[in-house]
């Protein structure tokens, strides 16, 4: 370590936690360097010193616990892995101050306070339905954050879209806020690289169930690309626009469809190598019965006219 900097030895000799944190601590006097706590992040080493580091568990989340029902689908030491309902908030907010997956976390495990944001990695939106990881130490929180942004997190979706797709492809177009309104994102050529790669799952007379995978993880982003291929989720009240029956949609599956208030977009499969293990976690959330019932309508609509159109030919 001779010649470096202390906050790049540290990063090297402690990489389960973040350079942010690391820099914090030492700044707060949490490290020392032979004795001595005075330090700098600059600070060059001599090499052959004791590097100490006392790790300092501070409540981070402030949240009430809340006794909220959580669907586990993986547990240990180090992470859960849940299935999110469509309808739960993750984070407290405004508008959201308790009820959410946080509050449902910390009552879950209170030890999780200790963590940023309660040891939530990644996000699903309000109706977005699906698996989501959770870190429950901080080595395993750092580790999960850097496997997302280097895109070694395999993330797959349902969605049904609106109009009958040919083909599967991919979206590659950058996203950022929306430049008038702060509630939605845009595609935007000064915006952040974003990646969706689709696959027909299954066709519909005048919608399309799509397997999505997410190569990176903007805000709203397969909601955004859909939109921006011309194809937006089915019910999106923000990318959506209005309801659009299908000619000569039966009652039937006209009520279904003015009846499905969110987009329809579920998380289907998490598989990701496991922060301490390095073993491959794979899992599955089961499609909800709000989205089975949608794609049954459609599907019974399309047959019913196949069946209608053979009869008159």
């Amino acid at each position: 370590m001779a010649g470096k900097r202390l906050d790049a030895t540290l990063a090297e000799l402690f990489p389960q936690y973040s350079r942010a944190r690391l820099t914090a601590w030492l700044k707060s006097g949490e490290v020392s360097v032979d004795g001595v706590r005075d330090l700098r992040p600059r600070d060059i080493l001599r090499g052959g010193e004791v590097v100490a580091l006392a790790v300092v568990q501070e409540t981070q989340t402030h949240a009430e616990p809340q006794d909220i029902p959580l669907a586990i689908l993986h547990e240990d030491a180090d992470l859960f892995v849940i299935d999110k309902p469509a309808g739960l908030v993750v984070h407290p907010g405004a508008g959201n101050p308790d009820g959410t997956l946080v509050n449902a976390l910390l009552y879950r495990d209170p030890s999780l306070a200790a963590l940023p944001r309660a040891g939530v990695v990644h996000r699903l939106d309000k109706d977005t339905s699906g698996v989501m990881v959770v870190a429950r130490t901080l080595p395993a929180q750092t580790k999960l954050v850097e496997m997302l942004a280097a895109r070694d997190v395999h993330r797959q979706y349902l969605a049904v879209v609106v109009g009958a797709l040919v083909s599967g492809g991919t979206a590659n177009a950058a996203i950022d806020r929306h430049p008038r309104d702060r509630l939605r994102m845009a595609v935007r050529e000064d915006g952040r690289d974003a990646v969706t790669h689709f696959r027909l799952r299954e066709r519909f007379r005048a919608h399309t169930a799509l397997e999505c995978r997410l190569e990176t993880g903007r805000t709203h982003q397969i909601r955004v690309h859909m939109q921006h291929l011309k194809h937006p989720i089915l019910g999106d009240p923000l990318y959506g626009g209005s309801l659009r029956l299908p000619k000569g949609a039966s009652e039937e599956l006209a009520t279904t469809l003015r009846g499905f208030k969110r987009q329809a977009l579920h998380a289907e499969v998490l598989e990701f190598a496991h922060p301490t293990t390095g073993e491959m976690v794979r899992c599955q959330a089961d499609v909800p019965a709000d989205m089975r019932g949608l794609m049954q309508a459609l599907r019974d609509d399309a047959r019913a006219h196949e069946e209608a159109n053979s009869g008159r030919r």
